[in-house]
C-alpha cells in the first residue's frame, strides 16, 4: 500500500502551527470634514428611495406632505457616521485617539489636540457646520503638513496616524502642493457626490482623490465612494474603514459587506438552473 508522503512517520512530532498574540499600535485619527455648501445637500429617504417615487397614501390631493421628518442633509449623516466609526473603535481599543478639522479652499483645525475622551469628541463634531456658500478650490496642502508632523509626533509614542477626509464636492477638483516623498501617515477618503451631469465632473474628482492618496498614505488607504445619496451607504463605508491599516487586505479584495439583493438574485438563478432547492436564509456578513 502506498503511503502519503505528507503524513508524519508514526511517532514522529506533530508540528503545530501557531500565531503569536502581537498588539497593534493604536490609532490617531484626524478627521477632515469638507463644509462645503454641496454638505448641505439633501439624502435621500430610504423608504422613498426603495418605492420609486410611489405616492403615499397620507399625501393630500394639494401634493402637501403630512406629518413629514425634516430632511436629513450631508452633513447631518457624515456627523452620525463619526460619531458611530468613534464609538466602534474606543470599544475595540480605548486608546485610539481623534481629533478634527475643516475643509473650506484650506485647512483648518476644529480640535487640534488628540483625546481618546468620547465626550470632547462629540462636542468637537457638533460644532462642525457646512457653509451657506460655495468654495472655489479645495486645497489639502494643510492638512498633509498638519498629518505629517503628527504622525512624527505619533511614531514616537508607537502610534499610527490616520487621515479620514470626507469630500463632498462634485466637480471642484482638490489640489495639493506637497512634494514631500516621506510617508509616515494612512489616508482614507470617502467621497459623497452628486450623479454626473452638465456641471459635475465626479470622475475627474475621484481620480484627483487617487492620485492624492497614492501620493502620501504609508499603509493601505482606502477610497469609497457613492452618488447614491443614501445614509445608510455612508455607515456602511464607515464601517470598513474601522479596520486598522495594519490588518487591511488591498481594497480591490474587499467582498464585504455582502449585498443581499445579489445574493438572493444569484440564489434564484442557481435554483432555476439545477432544480435544487435554496435555503430562504440569508448569512449576513
Amino acid at each position: 500500500m502506498a503511503t502519503d508522503p505528507t503524513t508524519p512517520p508514526v511517532g514522529a512530532p506533530v508540528l503545530r502551527y501557531s500565531l503569536p498574540p502581537v498588539r497593534l499600535p493604536p490609532e490617531d485619527i484626524l478627521f477632515c470634514v469638507d463644509v462645503d455648501v454641496e454638505a448641505r445637500a439633501e439624502m435621500k429617504a430610504a423608504a422613498a428611495a426603495a418605492s420609486s417615487g410611489s405616492t403615499s397614501s397620507s399625501q393630500p390631493a394639494g401634493g402637501a406632505r403630512v406629518g413629514t421628518r425634516p430632511p436629513v442633509r450631508r452633513m447631518d449623516a457624515v456627523k452620525q457616521a463619526m460619531l458611530l466609526f468613534i464609538h466602534g473603535k474606543l470599544a475595540m481599543c480605548p486608546d485610539h485617539r481623534f481629533a478634527f478639522a475643516a475643509l473650506g479652499e484650506t485647512v483648518s483645525m476644529v480640535k487640534k489636540d488628540f483625546s481618546s475622551d468620547a465626550s470632547s469628541a462629540i462636542e468637537a463634531i457638533h460644532s462642525i457646520s457646512a457653509s451657506e456658500s460655495r468654495y472655489v478650490t479645495a486645497d489639502l496642502t494643510q492638512l498633509f503638513k498638519i498629518a505629517h508632523q503628527e504622525g512624527r509626533r505619533a511614531e514616537l509614542q508607537g502610534r499610527l496616524l490616520r487621515v479620514v477626509l470626507i469630500y463632498c464636492r462634485s466637480s471642484t477638483k482638490p489640489q495639493h502642493h506637497w512634494p514631500t516623498k516621506e510617508k509616515n501617515f494612512t489616508l482614507d477618503i470617502i467621497y459623497l457626490h452628486d450623479k454626473t451631469g452638465p456641471d459635475n465632473c465626479p470622475q475627474k474628482v475621484y481620480d484627483v482623490l487617487v492620485d492624492a492618496l497614492e501620493h502620501v498614505s504609508q499603509y493601505e488607504g482606502y477610497i469609497l465612494e457613492s452618488s447614491q445619496g443614501l445614509a445608510r451607504v455612508l455607515f456602511r463605508h464607515t464601517c470598513i474603514l474601522l479596520s486598522h491599516p495594519l490588518q487591511r487586505c488591498i481594497q480591490d479584495d474587499i467582498d464585504f459587506p455582502k449585498q443581499v439583493a445579489k445574493k438572493t438574485v444569484a440564489a434564484e438563478a442557481s435554483q432555476k438552473e439545477d432544480g435544487t432547492p435554496v435555503s430562504s436564509q440569508l448569512s449576513v456578513v
